[in-house]
């Protein structure tokens, strides 16, 4: 089967072997992309920094122009809107991800993006949390280890949700927009929006409460955003 078509099964969540010389290269790519990225000092600058984690996920986008003699807090403030992903972090072959506007990932987040796994805006990951959207065949004898094939199915986390530390989602799986995540959850099933699970299976505990902030309260949110 020629490497392209099996990249092709891979994306569409059929059967497809891994272990190819195309994906191989792929997968080595996002390595080297998330060794540079971990390893950067605090020395580098948040340009930098942003422009390698574009590259991870294959981000071609060019960043907000940054002005000569600039500083560091004007360089993230400039940059704001971008993701913002906190070291280390790990990915198959990062150019299945896609995160969103003002999306925070924190520490340790693993993601095997055999098939498309995407985050929304302003959507919150605590530390270690895996998204796995690849999986294996349960039969043994057509798994066959690294000589067997594979599949997965897409993930998809939508806009406003917020996932506690520890979690796993497995793939096929959608995250409503608005819903929480509970720590050490593993959600093996579709959230429904403005939901919140926990458990392992993750299992609905409430609802997630809405318009819940006073006009006083939002006025002191702005207040302490301003002077930031």
């Amino acid at each position: 089967m020629p490497g392209s078509e099996n990249k092709a099964r891979s994306l569409r969540g059929e059967l497809y072997h891994a272990f190819t010389p195309e994906l191989v290269a792929e997968r080595r790519r996002c390595a080297r992309a998330c060794t540079k990225y971990n390893k950067a000092g605090e020395d580098d600058t948040m340009t930098r920094r942003r422009q390698t984690q574009n590259s991870i996920v294959g981000d071609t986008r060019p960043l907000p122009p940054r002005k000569e003699g600039s500083t560091e807090d004007e360089d993230e403030e400039l940059l704001g809107s971008e993701a913002w992903v906190e070291a280390p972090f790990h990915a198959d072959y990062g150019t299945n991800v896609r995160l969103g506007e003002g999306v925070f990932i924190n520490f340790n987040c693993t993601v095997i993006d055999t098939c498309l796994v995407s985050i929304g805006s302003r959507t919150l990951l605590a530390p270690n949390v895996s998204l796995y959207s690849g999986t294996h065949p349960l039969d043994p004898d057509l798994r066959n280890g690294t000589n067997g094939p594979e599949s997965g199915k897409p993930i998809t986390i939508e806009e406003d949700v917020w996932i506690g530390g520890n979690v796993i989602v497995c793939p096929g799986v959608t995250i409503g927009r608005g819903s929480t995540v509970g720590a050490g959850s593993v959600v093996t099933k579709n959230v429904a929006p403005y939901t919140v699970v926990a458990g392992n299976p993750a299992k609905v505990i409430k609802q997630a409460p809405r318009n819940t902030t006073t006009a006083e309260e939002r006025a002191e949110i702005r207040r302490i955003a301003d002077a930031a």
